[in-house]
């Protein structure tokens, strides 16, 4: 396995914070996201590579192992119980591990050819070259709208390549995590295949701004309906709905729709609430004659 540079890839230093780290993959991941470059391999094999690359860095002790065992981080598990056993045997390492020496200090030597018999990379250890891994785990990120995840809707991704239909359930939330069982990298001298993690983007409405399960909409309404009282008709993402205004309704009343507001997640029939913030609408362009009639209000009162 070739060494790939996370930090590299993704434009940090070694010593980033984790809010650099963050930034930078964000940052990346917006520019390459296939949504913005379709039909681009090269694209889509970078945005690879950035998700890649932010899954061992993002997590502290992802980040350590890949910083002590490079390309072979995802296997350091596996590589210290073998040192262990062979140690307990009375057949260490040739040259041993000496306390607080880093992996990554074997250089091209023992850790390398360790790795290689374990892998079926032509190392010594034929019995080890038989050993079943499970694969490399991928990460991915999708967007759908805040009204397509309103409702239960299949999409369709390429990953690697290869096009795979998944389900979304309905209120799933913003950056919620799908774990797709199988559909990482193939695994090692026939092991299981490893898992694709899918971060699901839910992008903002430009009416309806949600928190949690509930949904919150301006509405506005003329100055007369908010005096006299009349009737609004409302959207909601259920559809529209006809609300009644009392007489003498003010600026910034908020009223409340009982289970019109986002699904919850996995539990069918359940749904948060819709917060209706009623903006009254002053009139503009007066004529002369409604100005008369505005003040012989102001005089009555």
């Amino acid at each position: 396995m070739a060494f790939i540079d996370y930090y590299k890839i993704l434009g940090v230093d070694k010593k980033a914070s984790q809010e650099d780290i963050k930034k930078a993959y964000r940052k990346l991941a917006r520019k390459y996201h296939p949504d913005l470059n379709p039909n681009n391999k090269e694209a889509n094999k970078k945005f690879q590579e950035i998700n890649e690359a932010n899954e061992a860095l993002s997590d502290p002790e992802k980040r350590k192992k890949y910083d002590e065992y490079g390309e072979h981080w995802k296997n350091s598990d596996q590589f210290e119980q073998a040192r262990q056993s062979r140690q307990n045997s009375g057949n260490p390492f040739s040259g041993g591990r000496s306390r607080g020496q880093s992996a990554s200090d074997f250089g091209g030597g023992d850790f390398s050819d360790f790795f290689e018999s374990m892998f079926g990379g032509g190392g010594r250890s034929s019995g080890r070259s038989s050993m079943k891994y499970k694969g490399q785990d991928y990460n991915a990120s999708f967007s759908i709208s805040l009204r397509d995840a309103y409702t239960t809707h299949k999409q369709t991704l390429t990953i690697n390549d290869k096009k795979i239909r998944i389900t979304i359930p309905a209120g799933i939330a913003d950056e919620q995590i799908i774990k797709l069982k199988g559909l990482g990298e193939e695994g090692v001298n026939g092991g299981p295949a490893g898992d694709l993690y899918l971060t699901i983007n839910v992008k903002e409405d430009p009416i309806f701004k949600r928190l949690h399960n509930d949904l919150y909409l301006q509405q506005d309404i003329d100055l007369y309906t908010a005096v006299l009282g009349g009737e609004v008709m409302v959207e909601t993402l259920d559809g529209k709905v006809k609300l009644k205004i009392p007489a003498g309704t003010q600026n910034g009343t908020k009223v409340r729709l009982k289970n019109k507001g986002f699904p919850l997640y996995k539990k069918d029939g359940e749904f948060g609430n819709l917060f209706i913030t009623y903006n009254v609408k002053l009139p503009e362009h007066l004529t002369e004659k409604q100005k008369e009639l505005f003040k012989e209000l102001q005089n009555l009162s």
